[in-house]
């Protein structure tokens, strides 16, 4: 049985990973700051208590799962704060970065003797990070942090290409969840999700993907 860790896994795009990835037969662990009552729902493992941004709850997600092995981490847990050039708050760039671009790679980082050859690294981003697409400027913290955690990607894919680890980067879609209050439902933007990760390869790692059309985006 192949075992599917997800953070960020209490709501939104995260539940739906757990619940999809459950679904077709694989252990999960749920991981998350605070549970909720539709993931207790889903049986899984959940670890709560874990904040991406806290190096001390990670290393103790780390010694909570000694032992075990993953076949898929899924860097989801992720926050937006609006920051505009007419009200710049530094302190929520910040803290956005922290979350959206340090957070995935210090849970890749603790992580990783868990993973051996053939598992698979997965960073949910955003086509916000994209530099090449950037057409409408604001929005300071989340394009920041999230081309941010585009650069780890691809620097974790060669990183980790010689131990047969590949990475996929992908952007989820505009999806409705309580981030954004509008988009498509989760559940189709988590088939894009999987189906990109099924067709990830070491010769693809490193890609920044759309998850639904399955197109290479700019960096």
């Amino acid at each position: 049985m192949r075992t599917s860790l997800v953070t960020g896994a209490n709501r939104g795009i995260g539940l739906e990973l757990c619940r999809q990835l459950q679904a077709r037969g694989d252990a999960v662990i749920a991981v998350c700051r605070r549970s909720s009552k539709e993931l207790d729902a889903l049986k899984v493992k959940v670890e709560a208590g874990v904040d991406v941004s806290d190096e001390e709850t990670v290393a103790t997600l780390k010694a909570r799962l000694a032992g075990r092995r993953l076949d898929l981490l899924v860097n989801n847990a992720g926050i937006y704060e609006e920051t505009t050039l007419d009200h710049l708050d530094f302190q929520s760039i910040r803290r956005q970065i922290e979350v959206n671009a340090l957070g995935p790679l210090r849970v890749t980082a603790a992580l990783l003797p868990l993973l051996a050859d053939g598992s698979k690294i997965a960073i949910i981003t955003s086509r916000m990070g994209s530099i090449g697409d950037n057409s409408s400027g604001g929005e300071y913290g989340y394009r920041m942090s999230k081309a941010a955690v585009n650069a780890a990607g691809v620097s974790l894919a060669l990183d980790l290409r010689g131990r047969g680890i590949a990475i996929a980067i992908i952007h989820p879609g505009l999806v409705n969840t309580d981030m954004t209050g509008h988009g498509m439902d989760p559940v189709h933007s988590v088939r894009g999700i999987l189906a990109r990760i099924d067709a990830l390869t070491l010769a693809g790692s490193g890609g920044f993907w759309h998850a639904i059309t399955g197109e290479r985006l700019p960096w």
